[in-house]
């Protein structure tokens, strides 16, 4: 009786032990799955933001069309850009365009308030500006055989996913905006468009 009971502790025991190793690979799962939850939310919320920053750029373009190839300030390497504290940052006071002072004016304010944007100057912890993305940049293109502006915002993503530079479709300045930037190219994320401006007589 005696070598019974104990025979049967035992047993007990090892389903308590496997009991305990299972609930616990399972909560390591579930914890598993709650950072990729995370992580796919802030990259999901990065690309929103760096949306509406684009949508924003193409809206200022469309609203100074004599002025519009002075925004056009990224050559097709994706050079020089906005967004940067860095010492290749883009003086927006610095460049000149055949346009009329006024829409000048108007273009070098858009492109400091783009920058402005891009380093989160209006959201601040303690002394220091944060941005809705990690690294954001803006390059701005003009191709002048198409007639068309290229916008593109480009952020660092949280892990490595395929490089920008390898789309096909995509123009020049939208696979090179901030190249080199954020470590692994491949954890680079960019999203561009292309727009025609009208040049409208009256």
């Amino acid at each position: 009786m005696a070598a019974t009971r104990k025979h049967s502790a035992g047993f007990s025991m090892l389903e308590v032990l496997l009991t305990i190793f299972i609930v616990t690979v399972g909560l390591l799962g579930l914890v598993g799955m709650q950072v990729l939850a995370q992580e796919s939310e802030f990259e999901s919320y990065q690309r929103a933001q760096a949306l509406v920053l684009m949508g924003d750029i193409v809206d200022r373009v469309n609203s100074n069309r004599k002025g519009a190839e002075c925004y056009a300030i990224s050559a097709a390497a994706g050079k020089p850009f906005l967004g940067t504290d860095h010492a290749d940052k883009y003086d927006v006071g610095g460049f000149a365009c055949p346009a009329h002072p006024n829409q000048e004016a108007r273009a070098r304010l858009d492109l400091q308030i783009i920058d402005d944007l891009l380093l989160g100057a209006s959201e601040k912890t303690a002394t220091a500006t944060v941005g809705a993305m990690v690294g954001a940049r803006a390059c701005i293109g003009f191709d002048a055989t198409t007639q068309t502006y290229s916008v593109a915002v480009a952020w660092q993503g949280l892990s490595q996913s395929f490089s920008p530079a390898s789309w096909p479709t995509a123009p020049a300045v939208a696979k090179n905006c901030a190249v080199n930037l954020y470590g692994n190219d491949s954890q680079r994320r960019v999203v561009w468009t292309t727009i025609m401006v009208a040049n409208l007589s009256s």
